[in-house]
């Protein structure tokens, strides 16, 4: 996960009404907050028992980390895409490892990097995403130790619990039976940074690139995103997911869709309130004209921190994740 806008960590959202009815206005002009969750009413069957396993999530994570530091170009990112490729392929999901070469400013020589796509009911021209960054920060930052900063960093929920999340709902999506195509965009160098401090280095590389890939493709494919949700640091204990103030700003009618499949299920870790304005894999997508939504708990106490393990993660907080999205999947048109 990237940070909050504005400089490093310096951003965050103003005097924030506590409880799902009342929201604090930390922004300027003619915008209006969402209306307040509606009672309880429609549920679908995927809100009732969506059959998500949280333990068999938690596993995944826990398979993914052993693995080690998944650096962007480094033999441990290789191993989680020949993983992650079996994985979905053995489920019946279509993957395509979209490929491109990236130089960060800081680095001397470019680094190979790949998106991993997993593609359920191809055929389908209109489409939605769900999407997550799978590499791992070069360094754990926020240790207050700089000597603990080149440890080995699992980073399991910032870069690994996106993709067990997906890795679960990969089970399901036979059974889903979506309306429109479904595709899990897996980011790479969404943490490419080695120097933070000096705020030179550059952010989403491989949503970037997605981005550009789908601009100048679509007239050809004929596919068109009608909305995406990034999944970013989602499985921390007690988790909780306020309203990312760009996903609001930019896509604000799927941020009510999404907040309302919540409070329908009465899912605690959905806030209704103000979070942080936070720079993030959803801004490439949205500037592509795809309406994209950031569920993140930024406030998640490991973040950056080597005790970012799969013991400090929650199966609980991904099945509430879970829940809504595969409702929002179901209803998606």
């Amino acid at each position: 996960m990237s940070h909050r806008a504005g400089g490093f960590l310096i951003i965050v959202a103003a005097s924030l009404s506590v409880g799902w009815f009342a929201l604090s206005k930390p922004w300027s002009g003619s915008a209006e907050p969402p209306s307040a969750p509606r009672t309880p009413r429609e549920i679908f069957a995927a809100d009732r028992d969506s059959g998500f396993d949280a333990d068999r999530a938690l596993d995944y994570l826990k398979e993914v980390c052993k693995i080690g530091p998944r650096i962007s170009g480094t033999d441990g990112m290789k191993q989680q895409q020949e993983l992650l490729k079996k994985h979905f392929e053995a489920l019946g999901g279509k993957v395509e490892l979209q490929r491109f070469t990236a130089r960060q400013r800081s680095q001397r020589q470019p680094t190979e990097m790949a998106n991993l796509i997993v593609s359920w009911f191809p055929e389908r021209k209109r489409r939605v995403i769900l999407c997550s960054h799978y590499d791992t920060r070069p360094i754990a930052d926020r240790e207050r130790d700089p000597r603990k900063w080149h440890q080995p960093f699992l980073s399991a929920n910032d870069g690994g619990s996106g993709v067990a999340l997906m890795m679960e709902l990969a089970n399901h999506m036979k059974e889903l039976r979506p309306e429109v195509g479904v595709d899990f965009v897996i980011f790479d160098g969404e943490e490419y940074i080695f120097n933070p401090a000096l705020d030179g280095d550059v952010y989403f590389f491989g949503s970037e690139h997605f981005a550009d890939v789908y601009r100048q493709t679509r007239t050809k494919t004929g596919i068109t995103y009608v909305g995406a949700v990034l999944l970013d640091m989602i499985a921390g204990e007690n988790a909780r997911f306020p309203i990312e103030q760009n996903s609001w700003f930019k896509a604000s009618s799927l941020v009510k869709e999404l907040w309302q499949i919540a409070a329908d299920q009465k899912a605690p870790a959905f806030q209704y309130q103000w979070g942080p304005e936070v720079r993030d894999d959803h801004l490439a997508l949205n500037g592509a004209s795809i309406p994209t939504v950031d569920i993140i708990d930024f406030n998640y106490p490991h973040w950056h921190l080597l005790s970012d393990l799969p013991q400090n993660c929650s199966g609980d907080s991904l099945a509430q994740v879970a829940r809504v999205v595969m409702t929002w999947l179901q209803r998606a048109r």
